[in-house]
């Protein structure tokens, strides 16, 4: 037991819970309406949006799943920074349509939308489940974070003995997730990036130089790699190119697809607060570039961990003294909690909206609906055990690829419906089932690793299975859409205008 460690990280864990339930009086509001609770009143300034989406994006999936792929394949890793990198002149031009259409309407999910957009309850509901589900395996990835730095504080055992430490930590962040709704991760994102700043910069300066320079890490990376198994590479090869682009490309498109990414757009104040968001987000992309090197540092300090989840508290734990490897371990956990926070409660405004209240209760009151939003939190937490129990945990990577293919089916009606609703809603529910089976098929056929290696005549060409689905998704909505046209399938009926698109209220100020 890292007793040194231990206490600091308990202390600073114990500061963010104060914040979490101190959140429920910031900015004071009835959090018996859903729109309070599960978007914070829709108030948020250009700061706090800023450190909610970093808090939202950049979580235990950049500091422990990223450099884990970097440590074991090399270069493939890579992927998530041009990814980063590619997503925001998307979002500056289209986010603003959602935010505005949204505010009109009030609309709190992207199901909310495609609803009325496309006049189809049942495309609405396929939507919200694709976003439940995605955000599942997203959810498992943060405890698998979790899990990576109690286990390396020494806080093992077998059975619930040694997921005891875990299970306090989220039952810590259930109650206040539940008390104080989307304002408590907001209020604790301030202090995690902060911490999350502090360690990227400490250790991009302090470790290399304990380890003779770059130079030499990326020598002794490109020593180590090749014999791995299977082997990695300092340089992509030709065989990886497709391999590579198409993470980069499909990740990208997916992110903002995502409920809690959504959930955090549409608690902007306004369009304008969105659009320099999109410009300095990328700041966040820097800091990526950097965290993705500390797997190639983990093999030049000569760290063998069980698993290459492990790298980096390994490398912390030979590099860093005590104390502040448990303020490092405490930056990762706490990067853990406020995605997990947010994300629970983005897949909880999507059933209590588009199930219960669609499906169940449609005569609920605001109350109603901000109780069984509440609740639902707890339970996605619950859920994602599952994908932790079943799934292979070898790279992190995988459980938020995985979700990354369920959640991408969702473009034709959520991204493309905002410019045009020409895409019959049949054909659009044909397509979405069709994508989902087949990108769920490829995954579970490499063992849910999400690249896929397509024959096609004598090629084989390995790439992100998302891309796959979502390419026969949108041929399928095209091409069958002309065809119930001319058999009379009737149309749904858009209740959004052109105008709805450039929607802008008086913005309060955040």
């Amino acid at each position: 037991m890292n007793w040194t460690a231990l206490i600091v990280f308990i202390l600073f864990f114990v500061l963010v819970t104060v914040l979490g339930f101190y959140a429920a009086n910031w900015r004071r509001g009835d959090l018996r309406q859903l729109d309070e609770w599960g978007l914070g009143g829709r108030r948020f300034g250009t700061l706090i949006t800023w450190f909610l989406l970093g808090g939202d994006l950049y979580t235990a999936y950049t500091f422990i799943a990223v450099p884990a792929l970097m440590y074991g394949k090399g270069a493939i890793g890579f992927y998530a920074v041009p990814y980063t990198i590619i997503i925001y002149p998307f979002i500056f031009v289209v986010m603003p349509r959602l935010w505005s259409v949204a505010k009109k309407y009030g609309y709190i999910t992207a199901s909310d939308f495609v609803k009325d957009r496309f006049g189809s309850r049942t495309l609405a509901l396929l939507v919200a489940f694709s976003g439940i589900l995605a955000t599942m395996p997203y959810i498992a990835l943060q405890l698998v974070g979790m899990q990576t730095v109690l286990a390396s504080m020494g806080l093992t055992g077998t059975g619930i003995i040694g997921d005891l430490p875990l299970i306090i930590a989220f039952a810590i962040l259930a109650v206040y997730t539940y008390t104080s709704g989307l304002r408590a991760p907001a209020v604790i994102a301030v202090v995690k990036d902060l911490m999350i700043y502090i360690t990227v910069i400490v250790a991009i300066v302090y470790i290399p130089i304990k380890l003779g320079g770059f130079g030499h890490i990326f020598s002794a990376a490109a020593a180590e790699l090749p014999k791995h198994k299977p082997p990695g590479a300092l340089v992509i090869g030709p065989s990886g190119f497709w391999a590579y682009s198409t993470l980069a490309f499909g990740s990208a498109m997916a992110l903002f697809l995502y409920p809690h990414s959504l959930t955090g757009v549409l608690s902007s104040s306004s369009r304008n607060v969105i659009k320099r968001n999109s410009a300095l987000l990328p700041a966040y992309s820097l800091a990526l570039g950097i965290i993705s090197l500390l797997g190639y540092m983990a093999i030049a300090a000569g760290v063998h961990p069980k698993t290459p989840n492990d790298a980096v508290p390994g490398l912390f734990l030979k590099m860093f003294p005590d104390w502040f490897t448990g303020f490092a371990f405490a930056a990762i956990a706490i990067g853990a909690l406020v995605p997990a926070a947010i994300m629970s409660i983005a897949a909880s405004n999507l059933f209590t909206r588009n199930v219960y209240k669609e499906y169940i209760n449609p005569n609920c009151t605001a109350h109603q609906e901000s109780s069984v939003a509440k609740l639902v939190s707890l339970l996605v937490k619950v859920g994602a055990l599952f994908f932790i129990i079943f799934l292979p945990k070898e790279y992190a990577i995988n459980l938020q690829l995985l979700g990354g293919i369920w959640i991408l089916q969702t473009l034709p009606a959520v991204f493309i419906g905002l410019y045009t609703n020409w895409l019959h809603r049949h054909a659009l529910i044909v397509g979405w089932l069709v994508g989902m089976i087949t990108g769920t098929y490829m995954a579970v056929s490499q063992n849910f690793n999400s690249i896929y290696p397509l024959h096609l005549g004598g090629s084989v060409i390995p790439a992100y299975a998302a891309i796959y689905a979502v390419i026969i998704n949108l041929a399928l909505a095209v091409v069958l859409t002309p065809v119930f046209r001319a058999i009379g399938v009737k149309h749904g009926s858009d209740a959004t205008a052109p105008h709805d698109y450039h929607f802008s209220s008086e913005t309060i100020q955040g």
